[in-house]
């Protein structure tokens, strides 16, 4: 049976990651700042789903809670993210509000990949996939959302080196762009839902190997541009 954990379990992408992988019969560790009880909006009383509190900014939380797992961990999904602050412009930037989006969309995938490197050292086959963003290549030169556009691009190039140090270790690392999907971030007008975005993201989280290591890719398994 797989085991996977997935950051930012609350809504959106997570949350349909968790339902999608739950309904394969894997066993889920799901992260969000607060215990969520509602069912209707969480799986936290499914048997396979083991709900993990913590703010991924919050770096002792992070690690006192991987220390409670014991479990081999299969795949890690760093998906926790923000769009950033309303302020986000080169010639006006909410400073405090960039540093939080880095904190969140850049820092924080590295911070859960170390704290629950170990569960990952467990496994048979380890696999580390974090959402990014189009929005972060480097040959878009759109300005609009930049805090959010740079943490993405930041964010890539951290994974990349990621994989480069963990390919010794068996572990594959990989990037991949979910689409532009209708959640509180994307908007009601965006290309696809939650579900078949996340759908396309469990099929490339499951059939990672070390050859797709260091790659990004979008949610449907096409190239994505750096």
């Amino acid at each position: 049976m797989t085991t996977i954990l997935i950051t930012g379990t609350g809504r959106g992408i997570g949350l349909e990651l968790a339902k999608q992988a739950l309904a394969k019969g894997w066993t889920v560790y799901g992260s969000a700042r607060a215990a969520v009880t509602d069912p209707d909006a969480h799986i936290c009383h499914h048997p396979n789903f083991h709900d993990l509190v913590f703010d991924v900014t919050d770096h002792d939380a992070v690690r006192a809670a991987a220390a409670q797992v014991s479990a081999p961990i299969d795949i890690l999904i760093n998906n926790a993210g923000i769009m950033g602050p309303k302020r986000q412009s080169t010639l006006d930037m909410d400073f405090d509000g960039f540093a939080q989006t880095l904190a969140v969309n850049t820092l924080a995938p590295l911070v859960v990949a170390q704290a629950f490197l170990p569960q990952l050292k467990r496994s048979k086959n380890p696999r580390i996939l974090t959402i990014s963003s189009q929005m972060g290549r480097m040959s878009y030169a759109k300005s609009d959302h930049i805090a959010y556009r740079a943490s993405k691009a930041a964010v890539n190039k951290v994974m990349q080196g990621l994989a480069t140090d963990l390919k010794p270790l068996g572990i594959a690392v990989a990037l991949v762009h979910p689409g532009w999907v209708r959640t509180d971030m994307g908007g009601e007008g965006a290309d696809i839902d939650a579900a078949t975005s996340a759908g396309g993201i469990l099929a490339l989280a499951e059939g990672l190997t070390l050859d797709g290591t260091g790659q990004f890719t979008n949610w449907d398994g096409s190239a994505a541009e750096w």
